[in-house]
């Protein structure tokens, strides 16, 4: 444990961080497996969820918890899934 109180603070602050960004991240892999039983149950559903798994990727790409590029490449594969799965 730090001695000292800065140390001390940045060992909470790092923590409440890391929690909240657990949170995000879960929230959009939740997201995400609600997308994919949708498309493997129904395609017409899977549209209306895929707007909601990208808005949560959106949010997380926003708030710096994903990198921007890994939130574009994340959404173009689930509209990739769910093109195929219309066909």
């Amino acid at each position: 444990m730090p001695n000292i109180k800065s140390a001390k603070k940045r060992v909470k602050v790092t923590a409440k961080k890391t929690l909240l960004n657990r949170m995000v991240k879960s929230a959009v892999r939740t997201s995400v497996k609600k997308f994919e039983a949708a498309v493997a149950a129904d395609p017409a559903t899977a549209k209306v969820q895929l707007t909601a798994t990208t808005s949560a990727i959106d949010k997380a790409a926003a708030k710096g918890v994903i990198h921007k590029n890994a939130a574009n490449r994340k959404k173009a594969r689930l509209a990739k899934q769910l093109n195929k799965a219309a066909i």
